[in-house]
């Protein structure tokens, strides 16, 4: 079985895990009180049952196919994947932050920031056109600097576990967060992206590392706290059909 095969085979069950056991932790352990029930759970997992779909029959063999046609003008080694795993979480930096400047994107990644509480599922919480427009830009990216298939796919196992990882609603030690922040992004760093002000909404964009905000000036002052309204400025939560629909209305 060669690395390629190997990564893919175990990214599945690796995400499902790290899923369940978030969802039992942000219960057990919780930070803030969650809203919605069943019927918000049931939205976030039906967008991202969707994308499971979308991922499988277009993302993936897209991304297979074109990089597989790329001309390939350096080798596969750890030194450079290195280096793309850091190259690629400062591009989706910036592709994060150019979904909210933009308003053509913005109504795709609107669905995503319209939760009105956060958990791990709304780590899956995306727009399928959002998802497949990303996919696109990404490929292109990928071939230009002749990403390794490997490394993509260890990247977004990475930012899948991130993205788990800081939408969670997990109580941290508060000492022991403020630590690992200075590294990658946590809830206390991520929940405030999603505070219902849109100038805190338009801040934090980091996805794994929390480097790319100190850098490029778009980190937010103000602190999570358990009040602290999520969702849209101004904007209500929508029915699942309605999230579907709202980006082309």
């Amino acid at each position: 079985m060669t690395a390629l095969e190997l990564l893919s085979q175990y990214k599945g069950p690796t995400l499902l895990l790290a899923l369940l056991g978030l969802f039992v932790l942000e219960r057990t352990f919780p930070a803030t009180a969650l809203r919605g029930g069943l019927e918000r759970i049931g939205r976030n997992l039906g967008l991202a049952g969707l994308n499971a779909l979308l991922s499988l029959f277009i993302v993936v063999p897209m991304t297979m196919y074109l990089s597989e046609l790329a001309p390939q003008w350096r080798s596969a080694n750890m030194s450079w994947m290195f280096l793309d795993l850091l190259i690629l979480d400062c591009w989706i930096y910036w592709w994060h932050r150019v979904n909210h400047v933009l308003p053509f994107l913005w109504r795709f990644h609107e669905v995503h920031h319209l939760d009105e509480t956060l958990d791990a599922t709304s780590a899956l919480r995306f727009h399928f056109g959002e998802v497949l427009l990303s996919s696109i830009v990404r490929v292109v990216f990928i071939i230009a600097l002749n990403v390794p298939l490997a490394t993509v796919i260890v990247f977004e196992t990475l930012v899948a576990l991130a993205a788990l990882f800081h939408h969670s609603n997990i109580k941290l030690p508060a000492r022991a967060e403020a630590l690992i922040s200075k590294v990658i992004v946590t809830p206390s760093i991520h929940w405030v992206h999603h505070h219902a002000i849109r100038q805190d909404t338009d801040s934090n964009y980091s996805t794994v590392l929390s480097i790319w905000d100190r850098i490029f000036g778009s980190v937010s002052q103000t602190e999570r706290n358990a009040e602290m309204k999520i969702g849209v400025e101004g904007r209500p939560e929508k029915s699942f059909l309605d999230l579907l629909f709202s980006p082309f209305k």
